[in-house]
């Protein structure tokens, strides 16, 4: 969590991980940091980040699929769903459902715009970010 630092962790198919290991997740999600303690050390990492996580609505994925059918049973579901906890669910400010998408629709040529920036849009937002920077810097010396 740690190496996550300042970025953006994406957690694919949270479910699959141990319960044990998404609990100990918890405490660093909220405090931004992690502590790391062993018999005569103690150290603490930063880990301010913003979390990206991903689940399938059920073991095969399936569920709800309009053209594949599901062969979970209700329990099996339950038991998967159930697996990422109420606490840790309260510290993810964002939950979306996203539908799955076709292959040939993946591939079919756009007639939209290119979604990916070029490279003058980069170096434009890397410019506005740091402007945004400088004026944090400016207002933070002048509070002191």
């Amino acid at each position: 969590m740690s190496l996550g630092h300042n970025g953006v962790p994406f957690w694919m198919n949270c479910p699959n991980f141990r319960e044990n290991v998404l609990e100990v997740m918890r405490q660093p999600l909220e405090d931004g940091a992690v502590t790391i303690s062993r018999a005569a050390v103690s150290v603490t990492f930063p880990s301010r980040f913003m979390l990206a996580a991903a689940m399938n609505p059920c073991p095969c994925g399936y569920f709800g699929d309009p053209t594949r059918e599901c062969h979970c049973t209700p329990p099996m579901i339950q038991r998967y769903v159930s697996k990422i906890s109420g606490p840790l669910l309260d510290r993810i400010d964002i939950h979306i459902e996203v539908p799955a998408v076709k292959y040939k629709e993946l591939r079919a040529p756009s007639s939209a715009e290119d979604p990916l920036p070029s490279g003058s849009g980069v170096i434009a937002a890397r410019d506005r970010q740091l402007e945004r920077f400088e004026a944090r810097k400016r207002l933070t010396r002048t509070r002191r």
